[in-house]
């Protein structure tokens, strides 16, 4: 689990990222985790945006997303979702 500092942390290097997957009407498959986990080992901190024709509510995304790709949910804000796991071979963020 991540501490509040470590959160702002994250939430401060996640500011000038775009997001690289986006949700939408199809709602989160086993596909799109995959996905989510291979760039998740690759940058550690990802953006992922909900369109608006996604059926479920936005935090129910978020948490299947984290589950899914054994990540720490770091923030849910508008309809983007920020994505931390540390990564195996190319740890690049040191966490406070």
């Amino acid at each position: 689990m991540l501490t509040g500092k470590q959160k702002r942390f994250l939430r401060s290097k996640a500011n000038p990222i775009q997001p690289i997957f986006q949700v939408g009407k199809g709602g989160v498959n086993s596909n799109m985790i995959k996905q989510i986990q291979e760039a998740l080992e690759v940058r550690e901190l990802i953006k992922i945006s909900i369109l608006q024709n996604c059926e479920e509510p936005r935090h129910a995304v978020a948490e299947d997303l984290a589950k899914g790709a054994k990540a720490e949910l770091v923030q849910v804000i508008g309809n983007v979702i920020v994505l931390y796991k540390e990564s195996k071979e190319n740890k690049e963020i040191k966490l406070p």
